[in-house]
């Protein structure tokens, strides 16, 4: 980090400290860019150096964010509270979500999204290929057609697991049977079987996937990070902010100026010249 940065960002961590919060930046911040707990902010030792401040200010929003509603580690917070208003945020809301995209490409989840049509297709694709020896075959319901015929043999295994060791008998070596080398292991069974196995096993990971990208949203969603992401957003190009979040940005800076985000408006403004 140069010289300059390197005050800038000392000036803002000297403010923070000086409202009797510890600044650690020299941690591994529970594998987040940054995390704020109990009056303590960490910023991790690997934040990239442009990403510093940013990461700062959103843990700074958290800690502002916890004085304004208490428990917000657990329930995530309201934006009710978060913007001051009883009637319904949703309009602030679907807007603070485009701010969350544009802060943190992450949020949209593309390499796991990518991965779920993969796999979609996959099982298309099987489906078409069991469909044409049993084309009453639906993939939502159990066939037990087909199931019958997998569980006379050690394949049944394989509609649980990926991978299996079976224990030989006697002098008999245990095998390892995998669900990529099912024409090997198992010469005997028809197409069709083959890929209702795999199917079962795709399946298995479309549904992986899902709760993946379902748990990664639930986290983006929660109102206190995306109160954390709009203030790093303004910091990183406010005039993007006011295209993306016209109605969250005019309510802001209402309740900025109003004093409503206390110290907020101040580490903001020792911002304003960033580099």
């Amino acid at each position: 980090m140069d010289k300059r940065r390197d005050n800038r960002l000392k000036e803002l961590i000297d403010y923070i400290e000086s409202q009797g919060i510890i600044v650690n930046t020299n941690t591994k911040a529970r594998g987040h860019l940054g995390f704020f707990i109990n009056g303590r902010i960490d910023i991790s030792k690997n934040t990239p150096e442009n990403r510093i401040i940013s990461t700062l200010l959103h843990e700074f929003a958290h800690y502002i964010h916890s004085k304004l509603e208490t428990g917000i580690a657990k329930t995530g917070g309201t934006l009710n509270v978060l913007f001051n208003k009883k009637e319904d945020c949703k309009e602030i809301f679907e807007e603070l979500v485009d701010v969350t995209h544009f802060v943190d490409e992450n949020s949209l989840h593309k390499k796991l999204s990518y991965h779920k049509e993969q796999i979609k297709n996959k099982i298309k694709e099987l489906d078409n290929e069991i469909k044409k020896e049993y084309p009453d075959f639906q993939r939502s319901k159990n066939f037990k057609k087909l199931e019958k015929l997998i569980k006379k043999t050690d394949a049944k295994y394989l509609l649980k697991y990926d991978m299996v060791k079976i224990r030989g008998w006697l002098f008999q070596k245990p095998k390892i049977i995998t669900i990529d080398t099912l024409e090997t292991d198992f010469p005997e069974l028809k197409p069709s079987i083959i890929a209702f196995i795999r199917l079962k096993s795709y399946q298995k990971k479309q549904t992986r996937i899902s709760q993946r990208i379902n748990k990664i949203e639930r986290y983006y969603k929660k109102p206190t990070e995306l109160f954390a992401r709009f203030v790093e957003g303004v910091y990183i190009d406010e005039e993007i902010i006011k295209h993306l979040a016209p109605i969250t940005y005019k309510r802001f800076n209402e309740l900025l100026n109003d004093d409503y985000y206390k110290e907020l408006k101040i580490l903001l403004e020792k911002t304003k010249n960033k580099l």
